[in-house]
C-alpha cells in the first residue's frame, strides 16, 4: 500500500487489511498521522496520534493481559506478567504495525518521512497503539477485543516458544530496554545463615528506583526472584 502524492493514506487499503470498516474514517486518519505532520502543516483543524496513543495503550495492556489468562490457563502470574510485557513491547506491537502495513501508510512531516520514519519501531508501535484506540472509539471494546484476539492468535507459536523459554531476569530487561533504553541494575543487599544454607537478598533497580526485591539460595535464584517481583510491579501498573 503506497501514501498517496498528497499525502493523504489510502484509507479503503488500510481499512481492507485491518479488516475493518471505520464508521468515522477521521479516527483512522488521526491514528497514522504523526506528530511532525501537524507541526510541519501547521494544521490547526486535525490532531495528532498521541492521544490515541495513550488510549490505545491503557486498552492494549487490558486486552492483552485477558487474552493471556484465558489461552494460558495453567501459567501463574509472574508467567503471566513476562509473557504481557513481551506483547505490549515496543518491538512487539511495531511487528504488528508491519504486518498491516501502517508505516507506508502514516503522515510524517518532510523530515521525518525522508529519515525513514515509516520504519521507525518507535514510530509504528506508536500507530499501533493509536490504532487500538481509534477502533475503540469508532466501535466499542468488543470489537476491540475480536480484532486484537485474532491478530494474537496468527502469533501464538512464538508466544508459546518464549513462554517456554524466557526467565523472570531476560524478560524484564526485555521490557525495561524496549521502553526506556535501560538496563536494570541488580544488587544483593543481604545474606544470612551458614554457608551450606545461606540465603541471599537481591534488589533490582531501574533508574535509580527499586523495582523489586527477592531471596533465594543461590545470588542468580535472589536476582530471578527480584526480576519476578519487578514483573509484578508491571503488571500492577499497567493494570491501574
Amino acid at each position: 500500500m503506497a501514501v498517496l502524492e498528497n499525502t493523504q493514506p489510502d484509507l479503503d487499503s488500510v481499512q481492507g487489511v485491518l479488516g475493518l470498516q471505520f464508521n468515522d474514517e477521521k479516527l483512522l486518519l488521526q491514528a497514522l498521522t504523526h506528530p511532525s505532520f501537524i507541526n510541519e502543516q501547521s494544521v490547526t483543524s486535525e490532531d495528532d496520534n498521541q492521544r490515541l496513543e495513550f488510549l490505545g495503550d491503557a486498552i492494549l495492556g487490558f486486552l492483552v493481559g485477558e487474552w493471556l489468562f484465558t489461552r494460558f490457563e495453567a501459567a501463574r502470574e509472574g508467567e503471566l506478567t513476562s509473557l504481557r510485557a513481551h506483547l505490549v513491547r515496543t518491538q512487539s506491537l511495531a511487528a504488528f504495525a508491519r504486518d498491516l502495513s501502517l508505516g507506508s501508510n502514516m503522515r510524517f512531516g518532510r523530515g521525518e518521512r525522508t529519515s525513514g520514519g515509516g520504519q521507525r519501531e518507535a514510530n509504528l508501535c506508536a500507530a499501533f497503539e493509536a490504532l487500538v484506540g481509534a477502533i475503540f472509539l469508532d466501535t466499542d471494546l468488543a470489537t476491540v477485543r475480536g480484532w486484537l484476539f485474532g491478530l494474537l492468535e496468527t502469533r501464538i507459536d512464538d508466544i508459546d516458544s518464549h513462554h517456554k523459554a524466557r526467565d523472570p531476569k531476560s524478560t524484564l530487561q526485555e521490557y525495561v530496554q524496549g521502553r526506556w533504553k535501560l538496563t536494570p541494575v541488580y544488587s544483593i543487599v543481604n545474606a544470612e545463615g551458614p554457608d551450606h544454607a545461606k540465603l541471599f537478598t537481591a534488589e533490582v533497580i531501574v533508574n535509580g528506583q527499586v523495582w523489586g526485591r527477592g531471596t533465594g539460595n543461590s545470588k542468580q535464584s535472589a536476582a530471578q526472584s527480584a526480576a519476578a517481583a519487578a514483573l509484578v510491579r508491571v503488571n500492577e501498573e499497567a493494570s491501574s
